[in-house]
Parts: C-alpha cells; structure tokens; sequence
C-alpha cells in the first residue's frame, strides 16, 4: 500500500487531477493489482468509473514525463 500511495501523491503532485481512483483488481488468475487513475472534470467518463460508458466528449491528458515521475517517486518511497 506504501507504493499505491507514493504513486497516488505523485500523480497528484505532476497532474493536478481533481480526483484520483484507486481500484484493486484480480480476476482470472489469483492475484491482486492496482490501479492508480488519475480523473479530471473534462474526460469523457467523470464522474464514473474510466470502464463504463462514456457521458460526454472528452479531452485526454498526457502522461507525466517519466524521470519526473521517477524522482518524485523517490521522495515518498
């Protein structure tokens, strides 16, 4: 759970996202992963679940640049 929530701190730091959803999922083969998604009032599903159906036509974000996103990483791990 420290690493969820590193990466949940992190994205919110990089992203400014209104609001992130943490969902853990493991159907198939037994195991368990997360994840961290990070929601912004003009994509396509918000409120909703990103998997569900569409409520509007959205904009998409870019994602962080990655050596961003390692270091501060790093910071909360």
């Amino acid at each position: 759970m420290r690493v969820v929530f590193a990466v949940e701190q992190a994205l919110t730091i990089l992203m400014r996202p209104d609001k992130i959803n943490l969902a853990s999922l493991g159907n198939l083969v037994p195991h368990v992963h997360w994840h961290v998604i990070p929601r912004f009032r003009d994509d396509p599903h918000f409120p909703q679940p990103i998997w569900g159906a569409r409520a509007r036509d959205g904009s998409r974000r870019a994602a962080p640049d990655l050596e961003k996103l390692r270091n501060t990483l790093d910071e909360f791990l």
